[in-house]
């Protein structure tokens, strides 16, 4: 069975990207939680939906190009790298966002909705773009 052959061959290459690719991502979320004045796991405990929206577009936001360079990269290191501009640019994005929007830590600390949602979707539209140039 070619099939069953193939997949044999290809599982063990599949372990080694999931590995990088989940170490990366647990990667960013250390990194961004160290980055943010807030602290978004005490907050999403405490039931904050704003830190959670905000939280989950910024993996988002670094797992669209992590995922896009996986899928079209040509080794680990490749995958690596590109995943670390991915990172910079989220960094840059949440930078810039506390910029425009000086007000947004006593936001999304005090729950308001639209202070997550806008955190969240910028780092995913810009997620998104970024994904977008690291097709080659």
């Amino acid at each position: 069975m070619p099939e069953l052959n193939w997949l044999v061959a290809a599982f063990p290459n599949f372990v080694r990207y999931v590995v990088v690719g989940f170490a990366l991502a647990g990667l960013f979320l250390w990194l961004y939680v160290l980055i943010t004045p807030w602290r978004e796991f005490a907050l999403i405990r405490a039931g904050n939906s704003a830190a959670a929206t905000a939280l989950v577009g910024a993996l988002l936001g670094f797992c669209l190009p992590l995922a896009n360079t996986i899928a079209h990269s040509s080794s680990l290191t490749d995958v690596v790298l590109w995943s670390l501009v991915a990172l910079a640019v989220q960094v840059g994005v949440h930078l810039a966002l506390r910029l425009l929007m000086p007000q947004v830590k006593q936001a999304i600390e005090a729950n308001e909705a639209a202070a997550g949602i806008i955190a969240g979707g910028f780092a995913t539209c810009f997620g998104l773009i970024t994904a977008a140039c690291l097709t080659y």
